[in-house]
């Protein structure tokens, strides 16, 4: 045999050397955290965790007993001795009742629309208006930013009969436009977009200008593509703040057919009283699409929220 024959054992390169370096100090860094967080002791870290457990428990509690309430009947609903597993058993006599004294598709549109415009307008403006504070200089920015800031303070509620008045001033009571525009009104998304923008590294804006790119297109083909995690998640929340808020379209509007579905299923009423089952199903009804939403688009808010901090990459 002769040497060309022999096997050749290269050396690893330094690149995969580098990163075997930097994968071992991030998972260092990670424990030393964990110890420090937690403790370096096995006591430590299971009370951490039975911590945990009892804690998560204690907030799908409700929820579970929400969703075992809707599939009982209203005698099995009110019946404290049975509050886990019904005497009569599960049923959806809840949710059909719920379904044929209400319209609900109607109501589940209305706020599919309304939550979408809300959502797509809110996330607009108020990226633009982050922008403008975080990338421009102009007369009256920090005066403006402060009034902006300061408006976060004031709850919605306040607003209300400025709002009603505006809105009866520009004739667009009962009206799609009345149910969406006021709540396009968010100064705490410009806050949020506002900071996520100063974090972005200024040296692809001087590299688009110097390729002769001006504010719009900065703005909507440089730092836009850089936000999407961030601009995912402030959709998720403007959305469902969007589709549970009750009181601005209970009062916006007195035509059924713009209803919002938590307005409409507060119209779902009996002549007996309380009926808890029926409740409860309205209520997982009113929160089956939100889940849908947060399943599909989670990653994005989980994202937005471990890129903190590193410049948006």
């Amino acid at each position: 045999m002769t040497s060309t024959d022999l096997p050749v054992r290269t050396a690893p390169s330094r690149q995969t050397a580098v990163g075997v370096r930097e994968s071992r100090s991030r998972q260092q860094a990670r424990r030393s955290r964990t110890n420090l967080t937690l403790g370096d002791g096995v006591l430590a870290r299971l009370l951490a965790s039975a911590a945990l457990v009892v804690m998560a428990v204690i907030w799908l509690l409700p929820m579970t007993w929400a969703l075992l309430t809707a599939f009982k009947s209203e005698a099995d609903a009110s019946d404290p001795a049975h509050w886990f597993w019904p005497r009569h058993g599960f049923t959806f006599h809840g949710f059909s009742t719920v379904w044929q004294r209400g319209d609900l598709p109607l109501w589940m549109l209305n706020s599919l629309l309304i939550s979408a415009a809300v959502t797509v307008i809110t996330v607009l403006v108020s990226a633009m208006a982050g922008y403008a504070f975080s990338r421009t200089r102009f007369t009256g920015r920090r005066a403006l930013f402060a009034v902006t800031v300061a408006a976060v303070l004031v709850p919605p509620q306040l607003m209300i009969v400025p709002w009603f008045r505006q809105m009866l001033t520009l004739h667009l009571v009962d009206t799609y436009a009345a149910v969406i525009l006021p709540q396009t009104v968010a100064p705490v998304m410009v806050f949020i977009l506002k900071k996520h923008f100063d974090s972005l590294p200024h040296e692809l804006e001087e590299a688009a200008r110097i390729d002769g790119a001006g504010h719009w297109r900065i703005f909507w083909s440089v730092l836009l593509p850089l936000s999407r995690p961030m601009l995912a998640a402030v959709s998720i929340f403007v959305f469902i703040g969007a589709w549970n808020n009750f009181l601005w379209p209970f009062v916006s509007t007195s035509d059924p057919a713009l209803m919002t579905l938590p307005v409409g299923i507060t119209s779902v009423k009996d002549a007996y009283g309380i009926q808890y089952a029926q409740a409860m199903a309205s209520a997982v009804l009113a929160a089956l699409p939100l889940v849908v939403v947060f399943m599909f688009f989670q990653r994005h808010i989980v994202k937005s929220v471990a890129t903190t901090g590193l410049g948006g990459q």
